[in-house]
Formats: C-alpha cells, sequence, structure tokens
C-alpha cells in the first residue's frame, strides 16, 4: 500500500472526525486534506524515515488561516497513518511575559508591548525546547512552554505541556514563522494607520526588520522544511482573524473575566495592523522559497498547492 493511501484511509478514523467536530470545520474540510494535504504527508514520512535525526517542519500562514488546525490534522494523520510522532509546537507558546514587553516598550518603543511582532518571542526558551525536542537520546519528556492569550500572559510552569521522548518529526507553526527581513528602503513609508500614527519615525519597523535580520534568521535556520498555507490577500486577514476571536469568546463564555480580553472593532483592527507589513511581505516572498505551499481562497479552502514536496 502507498503512503497516499494509507494517509487517505487514516481520514477516516474516529479520531479524525472527533478533530473535525471539535473544531467545528464543514465536512468538506476532509475533502481538501485528501487533495492537499495527504501527499504533504507522505513527503514528510519519507522524509522522516530517511533521516538520523527527527525532522523539523515550520508552518507559516497568516493571522486566522487555519495554521494551527492543519498542524493538528498533519499530526493526527502522520500518527495514525503511519506511527510517526509528530508533536505541534506554536511560536505564539514563546512569546515574552508581559513584564518584558512593557520594559522594551519603555526602553525601546511602545509598540512592543503587543505581543506578535519579531522581538516580542523568548527565541532563547524556543531554541532550548526544540533542542531537547529533537534529542532522540534524551530518555525523559520534554516541556514545552504554552501562552494564554485571553490573559496575555505566558503560563505558568507548571501548566506546560510535557512531550514524550523518541519524537520523529515536529511542526513549528506561527505566523512569521521562516520571514525574511524586508530592504531597508521598504521600510521608508508606511503601510498602515498604526505605522503612521504611532511609528513616525520608523524605529518600530525597523527594530523588528533588525530581528529578522538577526536573532531570527539564525532560529529559522534550523527548519529543515517550510510549509506555507497561503491566503488569497491580506484583506482576508481582518475577517478570518474576528472570526477566531470570536470562537475564542464562545469558548470562554461572555461571564467569564478573560472574555474581556477578546478583540473586536477598532481594537482588532489596530492588532492586525501590527501584522500587515510582514504579512504582506510573506506573500510576497515566501511562496517561491517554501518547500510546499498550499492555497487558499477567500471561503477559507484549500484550493491549490505547489512545492518540492508535492508529486
Amino acid at each position: 500500500m502507498t503512503l497516499a493511501r494509507t494517509f487517505s484511509e487514516a481520514l477516516r478514523d474516529r479520531r479524525i472526525q472527533k478533530l473535525l467536530t471539535a473544531a467545528g470545520l464543514p465536512g468538506h474540510y476532509i475533502d481538501d486534506l485528501a487533495e492537499h494535504v495527504v501527499p504533504l504527508a507522505a513527503a514528510l514520512c519519507r522524509q522522516a524515515r530517511d533521516r538520523a535525526s527527527p525532522l523539523l517542519v515550520g508552518l507559516n500562514g497568516c493571522q486566522g488561516s487555519g495554521k494551527s488546525t492543519l498542524a493538528e490534522f498533519l499530526s493526527l494523520m502522520l500518527q495514525i497513518g503511519a506511527r510517526v510522532h509528530c508533536p505541534v509546537l506554536s511560536i505564539d507558546d514563546f512569546y515574552l511575559k508581559k513584564s518584558v514587553r512593557r520594559r522594551l516598550a519603555r526602553d525601546v518603543h511602545p509598540l512592543l508591548v503587543t505581543r506578535g511582532a519579531p522581538g516580542t518571542h523568548d527565541l532563547t526558551l524556543a531554541d532550548k525546547t526544540l533542542t531537547a525536542l529533537l534529542d532522540r537520546s534524551r530518555p525523559e519528556p520534554a516541556r514545552v512552554p504554552g501562552f494564554d492569550k485571553a490573559t496575555d500572559e505566558r503560563l505558568h510552569p507548571e501548566h506546560w505541556r510535557a512531550i514524550a521522548p523518541g519524537v520523529d518529526v515536529v511542526v513549528l507553526e506561527g505566523w512569521c514563522v521562516g520571514c525574511p527581513p524586508q530592504p531597508a528602503a521598504a521600510l521608508r513609508e508606511p503601510v498602515n494607520e498604526l505605522e503612521r500614527n504611532e511609528d513616525t519615525d520608523g524605529k518600530w519597523r525597523s527594530y523588528v526588520n533588525e530581528q529578522l535580520e538577526k536573532d531570527y534568521r539564525i532560529f529559522f535556520e534550523r527548519l529543515d522544511l517550510l510549509v506555507m498555507l497561503k491566503a488569497p490577500g491580506f484583506e482576508c486577514v481582518y475577517e478570518w482573524r474576528r472570526e477566531q476571536e470570536r470562537q475564542l469568546q464562545a469558548s470562554l463564555g461572555e461571564a467569564s473575566e478573560s472574555a474581556s480580553q477578546i478583540l473586536d472593532g477598532p481594537a482588532l483592527r489596530r492588532f492586525i495592523d501590527h501584522f500587515e507589513r510582514l504579512t504582506r511581505h510573506q506573500l510576497a516572498t515566501l511562496p517561491a522559497k517554501a518547500d510546499a505551499v498550499v492555497e487558499l481562497s477567500a471561503a477559507h479552502r484549500m484550493v491549490g498547492h505547489s512545492g518540492c514536496l508535492y508529486p
């Protein structure tokens, strides 16, 4: 039986159906997985089997694109279809603590208090965590941090995940995973109201770009492969992210104290403005660099794929 057929059959497993229901996804998501993700899973499985060390895969996608959901399905498909141990990490797990971001806001630029942009992640912690996960000689579980977006704070270590040893593939997903720096000339003009009003001298965007040129470039060089979930354009991001916020609010409940932190309206628009510059940059540059690209429609359907990982 071919790997592609093996993973196609895995889609009928009850655990896949359970995840589909829990995520509130339409039935056609399985069809999209069968057409666009099954061959990707087969390719990752082949690559993992040919290596002495675990495979580290970056999964890039703009806010609201569904990259976290795709990573979950991909991990489960690999487990069911080929017994591949594939934990999923998010670069969001490594956001700096609120106190550290407040210090950056005071010492560098006020916009750095908002999590998300390069420069607001603890890459030392991320690097240490990946090193532990990818070490096949490690006898004990690796501890993976987490971040509570509703409270905008890192989880206490007692709530960190424990990942069993014997990892075959690690998926690191995030909106800026694999993002290259921009040319200096591209930083001169603001791209939106946030930059025009709150970054008038370009100091914030220059700082973010410097992080991409230095520490983030070194960190992303750890990736063995890069997969991109490609939106049709930046215009989709606001609506997709608004839907995410509504789902988060529904899961927390109206009376929850954390629900008061949910973004909507002007607050959400301002938050999304933090990501516009680099999201547009990635949409223009990463498809040519990625090993696999899964294209999305405005309706959130997977409508195409390309890249060297596809036959």
